[in-house]
């Protein structure tokens, strides 16, 4: 698990088949579930640990989420509907 936090902290993304590779010679079951999760989106994970850029800036940013959270349990449906279009600049 070391070699795949280098990789991160690296941004050796390119070298991540080499590290799937040795993975199924380790006893552990998480690791095993967990490279498979990878293959996956496989291209995605290496442009991921291979590019500087990222989009942590604004994700988690998203307006439409926040009023959703704010109006759980609180009102109805046309009440959230009329806020996201309020938000959004749009007519009721």
């Amino acid at each position: 698990m070391r070699a795949f936090a280098e990789l991160m902290n690296n941004r050796q993304g390119r070298q991540l088949g080499q590290w799937v590779e040795h993975v199924p010679a380790d006893e552990l079951p998480a690791l095993h579930t967990f490279v498979n999760g990878l293959g996956e989106d496989l291209d995605a994970v290496v442009a991921g640990l291979s590019l500087r850029y990222s989009p942590g800036a604004v994700v988690g940013h998203n307006k439409i989420k926040m009023l959703k959270r704010q109006m759980f349990g609180r009102a109805n449906f046309d009440l959230l509907r009329k806020r996201v279009l309020l938000a959004a600049g749009g007519r009721s």
